[in-house]
Order: structure tokens, then sequence, then C-alpha cells
């Protein structure tokens, strides 16, 4: 079955930008995550194909690759016309490589053993030993899972399920290594290398900018105007907070080390919460009755202290 069109299954026009493409990404992730969709195999496959579209339009050496017809939309090298091709993604071999018309790199040495067949290269000589090719792969990683690290089960191209270990602090795009996962090498030669190229999912009310972490938190009105202490959570887990009283909608509040750990520093960054004045769904007649009362003794205009008026 033909792979659909990443264009049509982010609903974003061939033109589209960056920014683009990534919003649409993330309010389909958000929607069809397989955490909120539990049991759902037709969610949990829209979410794959989701993440998938997403590998080839979020990263603008792919998108060029597949508008130009080089890659299919699973990311799959097409074929050249009237030849052969392997497929290799080493990352420094020690080989040099040349580069097939439709733009490739392959390793020149396995050309010739392609050609000449038997690993051996023009003249009947055998090469030796040669290191097998890496290989690339991307996997799906919940936020939590990034933010606080996690060990994910992930099937390699030839049905061998490893242990992936996700670090602590793990960014999206980030790519993890596993030695000797890879293509298996000639004549006695290593095993290449797996690299996983890690895609952060969106998480439903915690942002990432750095190594700090948002959180826009819903409170009452009684805990704006009178203060109060609250459960608020964290990547880490919940935790206690002071609402200091008369607090308004847009004060933020700072969890100091309740961050992500930073990968290079060891040192984890802060989380902020932004606060939300939220009133009762359907303000009864006494709450409506003293606004009103309390209005007309202690009035007060914000948009005249904003300048607006």
């Amino acid at each position: 079955m033909a792979t659909k069109d990443p264009y049509k299954i982010l609903g974003v026009a061939r033109d589209a930008g960056p920014e683009d493409i990534k919003k649409a990404y993330r309010k389909l992730a958000k929607k069809l995550h397989p955490d909120l969709n539990p049991g759902n195999a037709e969610i949990e496959q829209r979410f794959k194909e989701v993440s998938q579209a997403y590998d080839i339009l979020g990263h603008a050496e792919k998108r060029a690759r597949f508008d130009r017809g080089e890659i299919d939309a699973s990311g799959q090298q097409t074929a050249p016309k009237g030849g052969f091709y392997r497929e290799h993604a080493e990352r420094g071999g020690g080989t040099k490589y040349g580069r097939f018309d439709f733009g490739q790199d392959v390793n020149v040495e396995d050309i010739i053993s392609d050609l000449f067949g038997g690993g051996r290269a023009r003249g009947g000589a055998r090469r030796g030993p040669s290191r097998g090719a890496d290989v690339s792969y991307t996997a799906p990683v919940d936020f939590l899972d990034a933010a606080v690290g996690a060990t994910k089960r992930i099937r390699l191209s030839d049905g061998k399920v490893l242990n992936l270990k996700i670090p602590p602090g793990t960014e999206d795009r980030q790519t993890l290594r596993l030695r000797g996962q890879g293509l298996p090498g000639s004549d006695g030669g290593p095993a290449g290398d797996a690299f996983v190229e890690v895609h952060v999912a969106p998480h439903s009310f915690f942002t990432r900018k750095d190594n700090d972490v948002h959180l826009e938190l819903p409170i009452t009105l009684q805990e704006a105007v009178l203060g109060a202490n609250i459960e608020v959570p964290t990547v880490h887990g919940s935790v206690s907070m002071k609402i200091p009283a008369g607090s308004n909608t847009g004060s933020t509040l700072r969890l100091k080390g309740k961050g992500i750990v930073g990968r290079k520093s060891g040192v984890n960054g802060d989380q902020y919460v932004k606060l939300k004045v939220v009133l009762p769904d359907k303000p009864d007649a006494e709450l409506k009755d003293f606004v009103a009362r309390w209005g007309t003794v202690h009035g007060y205009d914000p948009r005249r202290k904003a300048g607006m008026t």
C-alpha cells in the first residue's frame, strides 16, 4: 500500500513554511497522542502517520529531497532508473564516498563489489574486512520520558527488538547512537551503528524552553483573592506552591530546580507557573449580587490603568 502524501496528512499546502508545518504537527499530535486515546488502534496508526509525515516535512533536507522525488513519503530512497542501488547512511567510516546523479551518498568500494561480486574489487583482489553501514531510525518519545529519562523498546528493520535508553533532558530531534546495531560488516568486519532521531511529542500542558518548563495554571477566584497553598504538577511530580493573596491572571511564579536537567551542565532548569484566574462555569446569584454591591463601592478601571481609556 502506497504511503500517503505527508502534506495531506498534516493538512498543509506544499508551499507552507516551517512554522506552519510545525504548528500543524503539534495540533495533530496533541489530538492523536496514544496516551490520550488508549486502546484505539486507528488513532495510534494516524499518530504514526503524522509523526512520519513530520519527519519528512519538518526536516529541511528531507523535505527538499521528497519534493524532488529522491525519497518517498516513508523516507526511503527511490530507485534510480535502469540500475541498482544500495542505501548507505555511513557517518565517517574512513572510506571516500561518490555520488549517483540522483543525489544519494554511496560507498564507492561497495559499488565495485556489487558490480563484480563476492566482495572483490577490480582485478579480483579481495577488499578485506569492511565495516558495515550505519542505519538511521526515528522514534516518537513522550514529553515526560524525554524530560526525566526512560527506556523505550524499539524494533529495528531486521526485526531485532532493543531497549533504547532515553537520557534525562533529551531534546526534540536529538540523535542517539546504538553502537554495533547497524548493518553487519563483510569479511569479518565490525557492524555499523544505528542512529535514532528522537521526536518528542508535545505535552497537553507543559512546554519546554531550553531547560525551563512553562505551565499555565488555572486558579479559582477565591485562591486569587485570598491566596492559597495548592498542588502544582511538575515533570518530577506534584509539589505544593503558595499562591499569594491578590494574585492576578498573568502573574508568574517560579519553582526553582523543577525544570529539566541540562545535558552538559547537569543542572536542573526551573518551572515557571503562569496563573490564570478562572470563574465558575455558571456564577450563581449570590456571587453576582456580591460583585455588584462590591463594584458600586470599590469600582476600578483596569483599562484606564493600562492607558487604554
